[in-house]
């Protein structure tokens, strides 16, 4: 009886693998890791291994490892699903015998393992024939001496010594098929052969469409025209390729699935072939190779068929590595390609500090200048660069994007990013990424349309307040021209007085508004009652604006909120918003003002809501007031909410406008240096 070893951290996987078995042959034994399954490898008491890849994840392919090195003999069988081609080709490459698909299927596994613990002998074929003996190529009768012959080990070695030299060109599809052929007719004078294989699309640079994918189209041969295999492809979905894709076997051109099939007979006829044999891939026929006999004229018997057949199985593996390492290697040189031609700096730099990959751009930035043309070294970075990536290899932690201004190249300036690349699950960084764009360029267009844009306000400021101070400028002259004339007038002398009283207070207001735009802080701080400061605020806009019969309304909050900040600017914010109030309605004006601590997030904050029952906001009024020079009125520079809303901000408060039919305009200001009750 055959012990069976089964390694995988959950048990039904392993109850799965001893239901399908047959108990009179095998017998399982689980264990969840490869230290409790030690003993049984060390001592060469298993004759198989069941590896549940699934389960173990990336670990899998250091398990595998594990396991060679404590048993380099036993048979690995290896079970996934959804395999990738790149783990299986490490599987393998690792020790792993067979890799199969889940569920465990029942014949499929039986099969496999009476395979490995039973291997039939390897038979060979030597076209070197005693003088008269011809009986050996029947294909229903060998005598003895031929059999002995085949069963000869010294010749099997030689045959799989032989083999193993066409995997020189193991990276070249077309000389290691040319080679295989060649092999072929060597050990059994083959007289004409071809290979017709599935050929995967181009990695990112071709697709094929469905009918394509079902294509075998010549991939070598001896014995045939190179014209007539230019023009002639064979086909899983029908002929010969159908009949080997469905059987799954070797198939003759005298059986009578071929005899039954029109296409395939006419296949067999083109070609002057005999049989078709089928290249098994991992999981599906990838192609099929096509023979007529030896050059004597007599056909293959099935002993070398068979041989042929096992052989195949091995080209069929090597084909699917080769597709794979081509898909790799074209994928490396397409991201290589557009790592070397972006306009950003790419620097690679492995965990030992050595230079990975550097595209042009980073040669361009970092490199030396005196050699432009050779390859960045890490010390080629520049220091404060070269820090920041050995702290991402050391930490395994991206950095946040920074600005990097070399020093010795006044103004020029970057904007870096760092980032770590790790394998699975590694949490230790293999390598680092260093991409650094070059925003000199638009660094120098921000600045211009900076200061284009300081010159248009400039400019905007020059004109608005010009025709402010020539407003308030007319009423003056006009008492001036007159002076001397009237002076002696009473009405003249009152109406001179309110003139310079008009002039001075909008000319104030414009050296406040000024002041307070141009101010990017708080000259000083003090805690002060808000009830109090809106009156305050209150009275400095009546000044300002002449308004009949207007009202203040508060609603109280009962206790007095103490609010520390900047007094007299608060007090300049508010007055701006109580004078659009007055404005709104110069006649009959109803102002009224709402407090309100704790905001909506449960944050101490403190909200005065300022109504009037003017005619409101439109919702486009709403989002342009708080913007510089807006007004909808003649008179004013349109600073007034400008100035406000920079007074708030600078609190750390915010203003919002809302569209409303009447005006409301709220204030939301941090009470986090405020107390409620007197200071």
């Amino acid at each position: 009886m055959n012990t069976v070893l089964v390694l995988s951290s959950h048990p039904d996987f392993a109850e799965s693998v001893r239901v399908a078995l047959n108990p009179e042959q095998f017998r399982v034994i689980h264990r969840t890791n490869v230290e409790e399954g030690e003993p049984l490898l060390v001592h060469g008491l298993v004759s198989a291994c069941i590896l549940d890849a699934d389960l173990l994840g990336v670990e899998s392919v250091w398990i595998i490892e594990r396991l060679r090195r404590r048993d380099a003999k036993t048979p690995i069988i290896a079970f996934a699903s959804n395999t990738q081609s790149d783990w299986e080709e490490e599987a393998f490459l690792r020790g792993v015998t067979h890799v199969l698909t889940k569920p465990v299927r029942a014949r499929l596994l039986n099969s496999v393992l009476e395979r490995l613990s039973n291997p039939a002998p390897v038979q060979i074929f030597k076209p070197s024939v005693p003088a008269g003996n011809t009986a050996i190529f029947s294909r229903t009768s060998m005598d003895p001496d031929a059999a002995q012959r085949f069963a000869n080990t010294s010749q099997t070695l030689d045959v799989l010594r032989d083999f193993s030299s066409i995997l020189t060109h193991s990276l070249d599809a077309e000389a290691m098929l040319k080679q295989f052929l060649l092999f072929l007719r060597e050990i059994l004078s083959i007289n004409r052969a071809a290979i017709f294989l599935n050929r995967p699309c181009a990695p990112l640079t071709e697709v094929l469409s469905q009918e394509d994918t079902r294509r075998l189209r010549s991939a070598a041969a001896i014995g045939l025209a190179s014209g007539l295999l230019e023009h002639f492809e064979l086909s899983l979905d029908s002929g010969m390729g159908a009949q080997v894709a469905r059987l799954g076997r070797i198939l003759r051109r005298d059986s009578d699935e071929a005899r039954a099939d029109v296409e395939a007979q006419k296949e067999f006829e083109l070609l002057g072939a005999q049989v078709a044999v089928p290249i098994p891939g991992r999981d599906s026929i990838i192609g099929v190779a096509v023979f007529d006999g030896r050059v004597t004229g007599e056909p293959l018997v099935n002993v070398e068929l068979e041989l042929i057949f096992h052989l195949l199985e091995q080209v069929g593996l090597a084909m699917r590595n080769i597709w794979l390492h081509d898909q790799l290697s074209g994928n490396h040189e397409m991201m290589t390609d557009v790592l070397r031609e972006l306009s950003s700096a790419c620097v690679v730099v492995g965990r030992d500090l050595k230079v990975l990959h550097a595209n042009k751009a980073a040669k361009r930035h970092f490199g030396r200048k005196n050699e432009r043309t050779g390859g960045l070294e890490f010390s080629d970075l520049p220091q404060q660069l070269g820090s920041k990536i050995y702290q991402v290899l050391k930490t395994g932690s991206a950095l946040e994007p920074f600005r990097y201004e070399p020093e010795n190249s006044p103004g020029t300036v970057y904007t870096v990013s760092v980032v770590p690349f790790q394998r699975g699950n590694s949490t230790v960084p293999s390598s680092a990424l260093l991409t650094a764009d070059d925003l000199s360029q638009s660094e120098q267009l921000r600045k211009l349309e900076v200061e284009t844009a300081n010159l248009r306000l400039i400019r905007t400021m020059a004109d608005r307040m010009a025709h402010e101070i020539g407003n308030a400028m007319v009423p003056l002259s006009t008492h001036q021209q007159l002076l001397s004339e009237k002076f002696g007038d009473k009405e003249f002398r009152e109406s001179l007085d309110h003139a310079m009283g008009e002039g001075v207070k909008r000319v104030s207001r414009l050296i406040n508004q000024m002041r307070f735009l141009a101010r990017d802080g708080f000259v000083e701080q003090e805690p002060f009652p808000v009830e109090k400061l809106v009156e305050e605020a209150y009275q400095e806009a009546v000044k300002q604006q002449t308004a009949d019969g207007a009202q203040l309304k508060m609603d109280h909050t009962g206790k007095p909120v103490i609010l520390t900040g900047d007094r007299a600017a608060l007090k300049h914010a508010l007055s701006e918003i109580m004078l659009n109030a007055l404005q709104a309605n110069p006649k009959g004006a109803r102002i009224g003002v709402k407090f309100q601590t704790d905001g909506p997030t449960g944050d101490r904050a403190l909200t005065i809501e300022v109504q009037d029952n003017g005619s409101g906001f439109s919702p486009e009024a709403a989002r342009k007031i708080p913007a510089p020079f807006y007004t909808t009125r003649n008179v004013g520079l349109g600073l007034g909410l400008a100035v406000t809303q920079k007074i708030i901000e600078n609190h750390h408060g915010k203003l919002e406008i809302v569209p409303s039919p009447s005006g409301i305009v709220r204030v939301s200001l941090p009470l986090e240096n405020a107390g409620n009750g007197q200071p």
